[in-house]
């Protein structure tokens, strides 16, 4: 198919945070063209957003793995393909193109409003919430069609961040204990910048937070389904809401602890009673410090590993005693769960279409890219997994 290297930009409808913490306001928008290595698919006013599934509509200079008209989803977690990280199998953290704020290149930002050409920040190089983006071709993962939308916007972030902790990063044992710590489905963010190509988004998936902050995190049900995929045989879900349980149990979940609901003991008191000495596995998704201390400490001695997966907003230190690293616990940090994006996204796509992944559960709410904030709201209130918003 020709490739559509359009040179003009292009003015779209946005979502742009203007304040921290107040609602999005609705723009009209000017998004340049993209450039070389770049695909169209903190700071304010800013573009957020990172989770989106998305069609091909223009694409710049050296871009050749796309080409207009390809169904893609953006990552933040960018695979260059040339840098040693992407070349060993040790890591998936590329350092040819990090993470953070601006395109990956040249740190710019494709976005200004119409009206008066004032610049508005990228969110760390993906900027799903508007009609338009641009996203460098190091972040962007071709599916197929046979995927809808509503569901491939799943894999661009917290589905592959969960079910991947689980397959690449803890190496779950058949037979094995695991206990997963998280709140919910919440967080949103990112990076962007390697071959270019311009992007229509369809849809974008709205992740929930227990406020409107901006941290990439997994959700307890994601990784209670990738330790299930791998065969674990006892699967604790630790989550302050009740209404966790019954869809946990639908996706893996063996047992169900909240922690308002142990009395004077501590949850890792209860994971040590329930799996006679501690979880094989321990995830935290949260963010919390003190609750990454409360998962070390819920491991087995001997090989307990702990898994962190959450982000920590205020930057506060874990507290682990050096006396309890001593008896063979271990703890290791994981990011978009230790997955090559252009590698591995493409077989999650596949072991969703071949029924081995679930995604459809995942999906409680649906609405147009106006109810953005309304979509915003029910998810900080706890009351849907994920909200799909369309773009058109």
């Amino acid at each position: 198919m020709e490739q559509n290297t359009a040179t003009k930009p292009i003015r779209c409808k946005a979502a742009v945070s203007k304040v921290a913490g107040q609602p999005l306001e609705m723009e009209e928008v000017e998004v340049a063209p993209p450039r070389a290595h770049e695909d169209f698919p903190g700071q304010h006013p800013i573009i957020l957003g990172h989770e989106a599934a998305g069609v091909v509509e223009s694409v710049g200079e050296h871009v050749h793995e796309v080409a207009v008209g390809d169904t893609v989803v953006p990552v933040f977690s960018a695979q260059c393909g040339d840098c040693p990280d992407c070349l060993s199998d040790r890591s998936n953290i590329c350092s040819g193109l990090p993470a953070g704020l601006g395109m990956p290149r040249d740190g710019t930002t494709r976005f200004s409003f119409a009206a008066t050409g004032e610049p508005i920040h990228n969110f760390i190089g993906v900027s799903s919430f508007t009609e338009y983006t641009v996203v460098d071709v190091s972040n962007v993962v071709r599916i197929g069609p046979g995927v809808p939308p509503e569901k491939a916007c799943l894999l661009s972030c917290g589905v592959s961040t969960g079910v991947g902790a689980a397959w690449k990063v803890a190496a779950v044992e058949p037979g094995s204990s695991v206990a997963v710590f998280g709140l919910g489905v919440v967080g949103l963010a990112v990076t962007f910048d390697h071959d270019t190509s311009e992007s229509h988004a369809p849809a974008n998936n709205v992740m929930s937070g227990s406020s409107c902050r901006l941290e990439c995190w997994p959700d307890v049900l994601v990784v209670a389904q990738g330790c299930r995929m791998r065969g674990a045989k006892q699967i604790i879900g630790v989550d302050l809401n009740p209404e966790k349980r019954d869809i946990g149990k639908r996706l893996g979940i063996t047992d169900f602890i909240n922690p308002n609901d142990t009395g004077e003991k501590a949850v890792s008191e209860v994971v040590k009673e329930m799996t006679g000495g501690g979880a094989d596995y321990c995830f935290e998704c949260i963010g919390s410090t003190s609750a990454m201390a409360e998962a070390f400490q819920s491991s087995r001695k001997g090989w307990g590993k702990t898994i962190v997966l959450g982000v920590s907003s205020g930057g506060a230190p874990m507290s682990i005693p050096p006396h309890d690293i001593l008896w063979g616990r271990s703890v290791v940090g994981s990011l978009f769960g230790g997955l090559k994006p252009k590698t591995d996204i493409p077989i999650l796509a596949q072991k969703y279409l071949d029924e081995e992944l679930e995604l459809d559960e995942f999906v409680t709410h649906e609405m147009g890219f106006d109810d953005i904030n309304a979509a915003f709201e029910l998810l900080t209130q706890g009351k849907c997994l994920r909200c799909i918003i369309w773009m058109d």
